[in-house]
């Protein structure tokens, strides 16, 4: 059925309410269609991701009366309240968020009424999707194992994810991370992980590998932006081990030796092999390849190659056997092998170990008198020794090396053959330090290299050190900080500085002097580096309280090092607070502070610091002071020079006060001063301030008085002006007018 042939349930609603009522109709909700955003929300949906406050929707229909209708909306009892109404206007707003994935549909109950009658729907608001979650892994953690000899494109496994969104926001596709550095690969489709064509696994190589494996949704918008979501989980792929792999021999080459005190069944050397495929070995016997002349055999299971004559019966000094170590699987069949070659050599008895010599003959202990900090690279002459072992071949073959502190010594040569003479050379001149010990013991070892005895011998050698001046006094600070009170006397103890030489005798003695441009007023013991104040000085925090200068630690070959002194004057309370006069007159305008100002010459707080007070008024009920600034006020009730008139019964306004200002030093010291101040109120006073103020500003006075001779001059002059041209004007006589003058003179 067409929607426009539908009949609304509102209109029904109103029209029984309409017969019931006798002719007072209900109002009604206007009918709305699929897409329609005003009437009664029937077939209205709203994406998720529209944000709180937004104007979803607006309630609309009418009385039949033309009453105004008031809209409503409500919430079943226990349902989360998403959307508000405005009752006049009906317009719908979101005010919490939705999540389609949670609720996909939110029932209302909407309301019209005209004020008597109301008419209630539910309706239904359906939530479409936004493309706002991510794909999420199934069935984590991946862990797969593969046997090592599965073929190339075998599927090993397949991952699983969903996404919650519908469309395309809901479609999943696989990719891996860093494809080209894995053996795998992934259908983007399916997400079954295959072996690469073309790879294979190895247990041997890589027993364990982890690939990332990236899952796409198809994207979708959301809050109006295109965008597309990923998630990544992790794979481990246990390689599981299979017997591919043969036997290996450890320890190669092999080589082993008879010796003239051999007997038939003695024990050469012994072979070892283990099988390749390390998770799941095969047990190994081992066997000779040639019948080796009789003259040797080997265990089966230990692969211990034994001796089967005495020496004396071999007929070569090098043998060369073929061995042979074999898997038997579980079948005791041969499955895989390996083949090595040992060497034999039939050497003489090795019975004489090394032995160290000196002039006299053999000698164990060699000891040597010398300077400290010899050059790197320098032969210890003094030391005389040789090394010897009578043996023959690798017998008298020997390593020597010295123990003691390390890098200090270094012995040449390192191999011996049968005899050399042994030399030392310096490797690390610092460490040949008297300071640090005054004499170094090492001992000279001899160890035979290739024989089973490893004979060997040992020598001392004992260094006696001979102290150098190598050291420069050092002070135990970089820099010293004083502070002495200004009042000190001269000589008196500002600080004690210490330096140190660790040299011996006159090398290590220190004499300290001080020099730099703070330094005049001080001086310093040469011995005991007690720094004084000069017997004559006087210190005074207020003409300089910092000096700063440089002591000097010398010893008697004129080494040296500086450290830096800071002394710092304290400052004592020996100042008074100071007005400017003792006498000081003021002009008060009514509901303004006059200030007063006293200088304290102390160098440092709380010294120099002023309180203000007053001493003495009459009366005491008209001023108060600020002890901090020194500002006189008026009290806060007087406004007026009635007030003050009033409760002084004086009609001249000047009053007089004593005032003190006192410093906070220890002992506190203070000052007094008579402060004349002329109270009156503002209008009356503006002028008489002006001219007060003037007082300090004598610049100002100077500009005003030439302006006003300036302005006088000028005034002057252009009366003067003035008056000359009118007189000129007056005596102007054309000469006729002369003429006739002159006649009349003559005929009178």
């Amino acid at each position: 059925m067409k929607n426009e042939n539908r009949v609304p349930v509102s209109l029904c609603l109103a029209l029984v309410q309409v017969c019931l009522a006798g002719g007072d109709y209900a109002p009604h909700f206007f009918d709305n269609g699929p897409s329609s955003v005003s009437g009664n929300m029937a077939l209205f949906s709203l994406s998720e991701d529209t944000p709180v406050g937004t104007q979803i929707y607006i309630l609309n229909g009418t009385d039949p009366e033309g009453d105004p209708v008031r809209f409503g909306l409500t919430f079943e009892k226990g349902l989360k309240e998403y959307f508000k109404v405005d009752p006049k206007s009906g317009n719908v707003t979101l005010i919490e968020e939705l999540d389609r994935e949670i609720q996909d549909e939110v029932e209302v109950l909407v309301s019209i009424t005209d004020g008597r009658n109301k008419v209630v729907e539910k309706v239904r608001v359906f939530v479409t999707d936004a493309n706002d979650e991510r794909p999420q892994f199934q069935n984590l953690p991946f862990t797969v194992d593969v046997p090592e000899d599965t073929p190339s494109g075998n599927s090993i496994f397949k991952v699983q994810a969903l996404d919650r969104d519908t469309g395309s926001g809901g479609s999943v596709t696989y990719f891996l991370q860093e494809p080209s550095m894995t053996k795998f690969s992934i259908d983007g489709h399916s997400g079954i992980v295959r072996i690469k064509p073309g790879e294979s696994l190895d247990y041997e190589r890589t027993r364990t590998h982890f690939i990332t494996v990236v899952a796409k949704d198809g994207g979708g918008k959301y809050k109006g932006k295109y965008q597309v979501l990923t998630s990544t989980a992790t794979m481990t792929i246990n390689v599981i081990d299979t017997q591919d792999s043969p036997p290996n021999f450890i320890g190669m080459p092999y080589f082993g030796f008879v010796y003239e005190v051999s007997v038939p069944g003695s024990e050469i050397l012994t072979v070892y092999a283990k099988d390749g495929d390390e998770n799941n070995p095969n047990p190994i016997y081992y066997s000779l390849l040639d019948e080796s002349e009789g003259v040797f055999t080997i265990n089966s299971t230990s692969g211990c190659i034994s001796l089967l004559v005495y020496p004396i019966q071999l007929q070569k000094e090098l043998y060369v056997l073929r061995v042979k170590a074999s898997e038997w699987n579980e079948a005791n069949e041969t499955s895989d092998y390996a083949v090595t070659s040992v060497t034999i050599r039939v050497v003489d008895l090795n019975n004489h170990p090394p032995t160290f010599y000196g002039d006299s003959g053999p000698q164990n202990r060699f000891e040597l008198t010398m300077y400290e900090h010899p050059p790197e690279g320098e032969i210890l002459r003094g030391l005389k020794i040789t090394v010897n072992d009578s043996d023959q071949g690798a017998n008298a073959k020997f390593n020597l090396r010295l123990v003691g502190p390390s890098r200090v010594l270094r012995v040449v040569p390192q191999t011996v053959l049968n005899e050399a003479q042994v030399t030392i050379i310096v490797e690390n001149s610092a460490a040949i330090d008297y300071d640090k010990q005054t004499f170094l013991t090492f001992k000279l070892l001899a160890v035979e290299i290739d024989t089973p005895e490893r004979f060997s011998s040992t020598a001392d050698i004992v260094i006696h050190l001979l102290d150098t001046n190598d050291n420069t006094p050092k002070f135990s600070s970089e820099y010293y900080i004083a502070r002495i009170p200004e009042n000190s006397p001269g000589g008196s103890t500002v600080v004690s500085v210490t330096a140190s030489d660790p040299d011996s005798g006159l090398w290590g003695e220190v004499k300290y002097s001080i020099y730099g441009s703070g330094a005049d007023l001080f001086l310093i013991h040469p011995t005991s580096g007690i720094i004084y104040t000069q017997p004559w000085a006087t210190l005074d925090a207020e003409v300089k309280s910092k000096y700063n200068f440089y002591v000097k630690a010398e010893d008697t070959e004129g080494k040296y090092s500086l450290a830096e002194v800071f002394v710092t004057v304290l400052d004592l309370n020996d100042h008074s607070p100071e007005f400017s006069t003792n006498f000081l007159e003021k002009t008060m305008i009514i509901g303004a502070p006059v200030k007063i100002e006293a200088v304290d010459d102390d160098a440092e707080q709380p010294n120099n610091v002023i309180e203000y007070s007053i001493m003495k008024a009459d009366p005491d009920n008209i001023f108060d002071i600020d002890a901090d600034t020194g500002e006189i006020k008026v009290k806060p009730y007087i406004k007026s020079l009635e007030i003050v008139q009033n409760i002084t019964k004086k009609t001249d306004c000047k009053w007089s006060l004593v005032v003190q200002a006192r410093d906070r030093g220890s002992p506190s010291f203070s000052t007094t001063a008579v402060v004349k101040i002329d109270l009156t109120e503002e209008i009356k006073s503006r002028i008489r301030s002006y001219f007060f103020s003037l007082r300090k500003r004598p610049w100002t006075v100077f500009w005003i008085c030439l302006s006003v001779v300036t302005s006088v001059i000028s005034l002057t002059a252009l009366i003067s002006s003035i008056s000359y041209w009118n007189t000129v004007k007056k005596s102007r006589v054309h000469p006729q007018g002369k003429i006739r003058k002159i006649i009349r003179r003559s005929n009178p």
